[in-house]
């Protein structure tokens, strides 16, 4: 599993990401899936991921609605316009830095 200062940077970015590329999700959809396609390598907890929502979703990135599932209401949230430009931007800044990263950790 990743230490946790390495998310902090990066969990916007992700959740735009993840968001761009699978639409509409709800806060334990997108903790499940990080977990599942990353094999259980980055784990986001509740107490990290809706803080990290609401400002996204205050930054004007996220839209919202509630729905009710089964007799439960579910927060779906998914990209503004603002948002999927700015997913955009953020994914291939990071996938750069990641790069420039991988670079730098390669044996000699």
């Amino acid at each position: 599993m990743l230490k946790n200062n390495f998310l902090k940077g990066t969990l916007q970015t992700l959740i735009l990401r993840l968001l761009a590329d699978r639409g509409q999700m709800y806060g334990y959809q997108i903790i499940k899936h990080l977990s599942t396609v990353t094999q259980q390598q980055i784990l986001v907890k509740e107490a990290a991921l809706y803080p990290a929502l609401h400002k996204l979703e205050a930054r004007g990135l996220l839209e919202s609605e509630f729905r009710e599932v089964s007799g439960r209401q579910r927060k779906y949230y998914r990209l503004s316009e603002k948002g999927k430009k700015v997913a955009r931007q953020e994914g291939t800044e990071l996938a750069q830095f990641t790069a420039a990263i991988q670079q730098l950790l390669r044996p000699s």
